[in-house]
């Protein structure tokens, strides 16, 4: 059967594969602190229907209390090693089946494998304490190999650590004007998917948020990471194919190689 990506908007897709769902770091939220989503509508309640969430690190755009409280009982949900002790909150969550990870471990869920990867990325839960886990990427592992790479910097070991995959959803950009150390731009997005050697490629992680009252401050950042990597792209692993979704669009792909 063909594998099915919807991006949802920021770093939340849904990976529909071998009749598993897998929902990546979940948010449905209109506002985040200082963020307001700019783009595409809030997820509808069918984006919250999955088997398993899946959760890279620990930063509130990503580990959202609120979101994982509204998943269904008995929802898995794979957490970086350590987020139970670093986040409090994930403890009263009791309806949801949590296990932590750490690179190399590897989870079944229905047909498919989960296995955590390493990723280049500040790992603490910012803006208060001290406490981290490592943040983490995901290669789910059915009819066909979907990276979801969290959010990541280029490291050397990449192509060693996930391994050969088909599918890659790559963060391209973020949720404010400058990227950190730690995150992959549209350019080293574009070379992380030559070294992966993936046939195909989701840009994810851009044109969502944005700091309120900052709308003139360098939009391009805003608006053009999901072109500006599809063009790249074609130069750096041109046999790709970029499939550059809307907000709530999909995208069927075929299996394994």
């Amino acid at each position: 059967m063909p594998v099915e990506v919807t991006w949802w908007g920021h770093a939340t897709c849904t990976l529909e594969d071998s009749h598993t769902r897998v929902l990546t770091d979940p948010l449905f939220a209109r506002r985040l602190a200082h963020l307001r989503r700019r783009r595409g509508a809030v997820p509808p309640p069918e984006a919250l229907r999955a088997d398993v969430a899946v959760v890279s690190h620990l930063h509130a755009d990503h580990l959202h209390l609120p979101s994982l409280a509204r998943l269904a009982p008995g929802t898995r949900l794979l957490v970086p090693r350590g987020a139970l002790r670093a986040v409090p909150g994930l403890r009263k969550l009791t309806g949801l089946a949590v296990t932590e990870m750490a690179p190399g471990d590897v989870t079944s869920v229905g047909a498919l494998a989960v296995r955590a990867v390493p990723a280049l990325h500040d790992g603490r839960r910012l803006p208060v304490g001290r406490r981290h886990a490592p943040a983490l990427g995901f290669v789910v592992e059915g009819e066909a190999r979907t990276y979801f790479a969290g959010d990541t910097g280029l490291f050397e070991d990449m192509p060693k650590e996930v391994g050969p995959v088909d599918t890659a959803l790559l963060p391209v950009g973020g949720w404010g004007p400058y990227l950190g150390d730690g995150h992959l731009d549209a350019g080293r997005a574009a070379r992380a998917l030559a070294l992966l050697g993936a046939t195909s490629a989701v840009p994810v992680h851009y044109g969502t948020y944005w700091p309120i009252g900052m709308d003139a401050v360098r939009p391009h950042e805003f608006h053009a990471p999901g072109q500006e990597f599809e063009r790249l792209a074609a130069r750096h692993a041109p046999e790709a194919v970029v499939h550059r979704l809307d907000h709530g669009g999909s995208v069927r792909l075929g299996g394994a190689r």
